[in-house]
């Protein structure tokens, strides 16, 4: 063992005397850096960039949360289309409402909205539209009988392939089940006389429906059929446009398109509220609409378009509205649209007739959000969306506001932040939070705040596009 050194021990003695103690020279520590992670600062996960739209803050780190499918389209998100799921009251409605409001500061963005919900006798977008100066288009069939808004499935701006197309998905989705040989021979001969003859005005359903009852000769000759025959199998596809004509749904699609309705206005809100959402119209509703924007709205002209469906389990849960709408999520990558559903939960659809048309869709939704869920749907909807454990188990403990998204497997723990200036216009539990008394009282402020917020909407709206530097 080697001897201290006399001399070096009464230096240190003589040092720390004068200036204090002195610490001593350790020697390093090696290890990894698994075992020395414990020591670094926390770090936030890496956010989706700092173009588009604000959404709110990421809750762990408190970075803002930026979000937009146009701008990560490509290298970070393989779809535009975007899945929103939540128990009612939790802030899906005010994240929609938002999102649309901010896209539109863009100059080169365009929204469709069809809106299921209804406050106050009209539809829940009633407010924006209002407060933007547009006129939501009101599909009623009261008010259809009476001058109100037509949408004609016959539409000339409809080649004739997808006019056909939407006249079986209509019959299908009324019928529950596929259409067989000869009622499809039928319709398919019907369609075709109508095309060919009807040329001074617009083709309407009721054409259809008097073709299907009675079939020319000439249209069954190619394949040598009787007339009798094919009106015997076109009797039931006959029997089910006729509700369209001349039964519930009367007045709304058997005429033709009303003018007037603007397809370059920014914001175009479909009011769906006057109709049964638990009847078999929705569905059938949602499939003409589609179909109708398909032909009339996408355009290859460079706009990025919005197409957000509330209450959109009555497309995914339909195999044949869902087959209708498959198609146009991969058509409208290709035009720069991006599908919006919003659904309050995942076994509405998953459990459903459409099984494997909704695993589609869901599958080409590459952005999902998640509000709060009992534990059980939390569960159902990890186990099918394939989130991470960690984001299951927080799920049912999420308070209104905030949301876990999945953007391609970049999973965080976001709060949607709502401003001043949309609150009122975003706002739409009144039913379950005043009285009536407080309503009434309320009438003249509603009205003050409605007219600033139009104002303020106005305003920031026109800056912002007519700012080309915004694009």
């Amino acid at each position: 063992m080697q001897m201290p050194d006399p001399l070096a021990a009464i230096t240190d003695a003589f040092t720390s005397f004068l200036f204090g103690r002195v610490e001593t020279t350790r020697l390093p520590v090696r290890t990894s850096t698994g075992q020395a992670q414990a020591v670094y600062l926390p770090t936030a996960a890496p956010g989706l960039g700092d173009s588009g739209v604000i959404i709110g803050r990421e809750v762990y780190s408190g970075k803002g949360y930026i979000y937009d499918p146009f701008q990560l389209y490509g290298q970070q998100l393989p779809a535009p289309h975007w899945l929103v799921l939540g128990e009612s009251g939790n802030g899906k409605s005010a994240l929609e409402k938002t999102y649309v409001l901010r896209q539109l500061r863009f100059k080169d963005r365009q929204v469709v909205v069809l809106d299921a919900q209804g406050e106050d006798g009209v539809g829940e977008w009633n407010l924006i539209a209002n407060a933007l100066g547009i006129t939501p288009i009101r599909l009623d069939p009261m008010a259809a009988l009476d001058g109100g808004i037509k949408l004609n499935p016959l539409d000339p701006s409809i080649t004739v392939t997808g006019q056909l197309a939407l006249l079986r998905t209509i019959i299908e989705v009324a019928m529950g089940r596929g259409l067989d040989e000869r009622s499809g021979f039928a319709l398919k001969v019907a369609h075709a006389y109508v095309a060919e003859t009807v040329t001074d005005r617009q083709p309407i359903l009721t054409d259809i429906v008097d073709r299907l009852r009675h079939p020319v000769p000439e249209s069954t000759e190619g394949m040598n059929v009787e007339v009798d025959d094919v009106r015997a199998w076109g009797l039931d596809v006959a029997l089910v446009l006729d509700r369209l004509v001349d039964g519930d749904l009367r007045g709304m699609f058997d005429g033709p398109t009303s003018v007037g309705i603007d397809l370059d206005s920014p914001l175009i809100v479909f009011d769906l509220s006057h109709i049964d959402r638990n009847s078999i119209a929705m569905p059938i509703l949602m499939a003409i609409v589609g179909v109708w924007l398909e032909h009339t709205w996408i355009r290859p002209d460079r706009k990025k378009r919005i197409f957000l469906v509330e209450e959109a389990w009555h497309i995914i849960n339909s195999p044949f509205v869902a087959q209708l709408f498959q198609r146009l999520l991969k058509f409208g990558r290709r035009l720069g649209l991006s599908f919006v559903a919003v659904v309050h939960h995942l076994s509405d659809v998953v459990d459903g007739a459409a099984a494997k048309e909704a695993a589609a869709i869901l599958k080409m939704a590459s952005t999902r959000t998640i509000y709060a869920q009992k534990a059980d749907e939390a569960r159902a909807t990890g186990r099918v969306l394939g989130l991470p454990r960690w984001s299951v188990e927080i799920i049912p403990t999420l308070t209104p506001g905030i949301a876990v998204w999945d953007v391609n497997g970049n999973v965080q723990v976001v709060k949607h932040l709502v401003t001043e200036t949309e609150r009122p216009l975003v706002f739409t539990d009144r039913a379950m939070t005043e009285s009536s008394a407080d309503h009434d009282a309320d009438l003249e402020a509603e009205a003050e705040a409605r007219a600033e917020a139009h104002a303020a909407a106005q305003a920031a709206l026109a800056e912002h596009m007519a700012d080309d530097a915004v694009a």
